[in-house]
């Protein structure tokens, strides 16, 4: 690699909007996100599955072929 063209590499503090923060590397010294890890639905076991049938389903139901 060639040297002076690439960012520093340095330790980032990320904080989310919940209130959780946590520690990584980064270019950056600091991030804010809106969502982590620990308050999405799809990790904290509140996400809500719908099964709406896919094209498959749908043309079997229309002509009866079930």
């Amino acid at each position: 690699m060639r040297e002076g063209i690439h960012p520093k590499f340095v330790p980032c503090k990320v904080t989310c909007a919940c209130g959780n923060s946590f520690e990584t590397m980064s270019t950056q010294p600091e991030l804010r996100l809106e969502i982590c890890s620990s308050c999405h639905p799809f990790y904290t076991g509140q996400q809500k599955f719908i099964n709406r049938g896919g094209r498959v389903e749908k043309f079997k139901k229309k002509f009866n072929m079930e």
